[in-house]
């Protein structure tokens, strides 16, 4: 019934911008149980306020990380501007939020879009959908205002949610995508190349730093670079082809001994994952060679041995990027301490690795347009 109400509907009808993300305590440590932290976010739902610096050329929004999952900021989309928290996601290209015609249950939870209440909303006859390791998403296209900070894309095309699934336990609302256009699944144009494309920022690059344990300043920049966020040079690595943040890596290894990536292979440099992920059989390696007791899907390690945990390194481009033991590491609601690795669910014809936030806390990220490549330099 929903679908039908939807396609009813659609039948009638030179600056650098920061976005610093504010890494909390997450509730799940200070609260005790999941029934108990639902309870609080029903009760008091938390929007983050936009604080805008007008006399500079930076716009400051705060972001939060719930679950010690994702990295998660504000936008804004319609006249009057509606807000929305979103994962700013390298792994995708499209910018979707709910619709007001989602009734699924993690719709029920999340701000949706009411297109009604917007002067500048334009309904297009398109539908789509997308498959995210996560869950997944049906929705139509749409298009209106879009403001990142103050970086405004008017008539941007996005999607509403009309069916989702997967996401329940997700706290945020949609999702931004910074991949190429050629992998949006609405075949539409991606708000990032749309503001690129009008000249509404300098450079057409962005960069991530992500803080690392309880410390706030997590930030997403768009059009440059500051270079305050991390020592030494940035090392650039060639993507492997125009059209994906996939680079080259050369090996991984751990204790000196080549575990990985023997030929080469692929890794993804993803934003929107929580996981450093790779082929099942080589995780299944990794998680013996640390010394994990599996309990079901987690693999555990004693706390008081993170520290003795031996590092992973990623060998890109030459460059050693070493991930140690207290950086794949995480706490569970009751303290114990797991391991953040992950077997890639889809198996593909080479070895394919996802670096995800854990080994993008160590490493400022610059993902560069113009020039088809990824800066990587130690985050301060």
């Amino acid at each position: 019934m929903k679908w039908l109400v939807l396609f009813g509907l659609v039948a009638f009808s030179e600056c650098i911008v920061k976005v610093p993300l504010r890494r909390l305590k997450t509730m799940r440590k200070t609260l005790s149980g999941n029934n108990m932290l639902n309870n609080v976010l029903k009760e008091y739902p938390y929007r983050l306020p936009q604080i805008s610096f007008r006399d500079s050329n930076v716009t400051i929004l705060p972001l939060r990380n719930m679950k010690d999952i994702f990295y998660v900021g504000n936008i804004t989309i319609g006249t009057p501007p509606q807000e929305f928290q979103v994962v700013f996601d390298t792994a995708s290209s499209d910018l979707w939020v709910p619709s007001i015609f989602c009734n699924s249950s993690t719709c029920s939870t999340r701000v949706r879009f009411r297109h009604r209440q917007s002067s500048t909303f334009r309904l297009a006859n398109k539908t789509f959908g997308i498959m995210y390791g996560a869950g997944k998403m049906k929705g139509v296209v749409v298009h209106d205002t879009v403001r990142i900070g103050d970086l405004v894309s008017t008539d941007q095309p996005f999607g509403l949610s009309v069916v989702e699934s997967g996401f329940e336990h997700r706290q945020f609302d949609g999702v931004l995508g910074l991949n190429y256009p050629n992998l949006s699944f609405s075949k539409t144009i991606p708000i990032f190349d749309k503001l690129k494309n009008e000249g509404a920022i300098s450079e057409p690059v962005f960069a991530f730093y992500l803080s690392k344990d309880e410390q706030e300043g997590s930030v997403v920049m768009f059009g440059g670079v500051d270079h305050s966020y991390y020592k030494g040079e940035l090392n650039w690595v060639p993507l492997i082809k125009a059209g994906d943040w996939s680079v080259r890596v050369d090996s991984i290894t751990m204790k000196r001994e080549v575990i990985a990536c023997s030929d080469g292979c692929r890794a993804l440099v993803d934003t929107g994952s929580s996981h450093i992920q790779g082929p099942g059989r080589l995780i299944d390696n990794v998680q013996k060679l640390i010394g994990t007791m599996p309990q079901g899907s987690m693999h555990y390690v004693p706390c008081s041995a993170v520290n003795t945990l031996p590092s992973i390194i990623f060998t890109i481009n030459g460059i050693n990027y070493p991930v140690p033991g207290r950086a794949y590491i995480l706490k569970d609601s009751r303290g114990r301490c797991y391991t953040n690795f992950k077997k890639k669910i889809v198996r593909t014809s080479t070895e394919y690795w996802v670096l995800g936030e854990p080994f993008l806390r160590l490493y400022f990220s610059v993902f560069d347009r113009g020039n088809d490549r990824i800066g990587l330099a130690p985050a301060v």
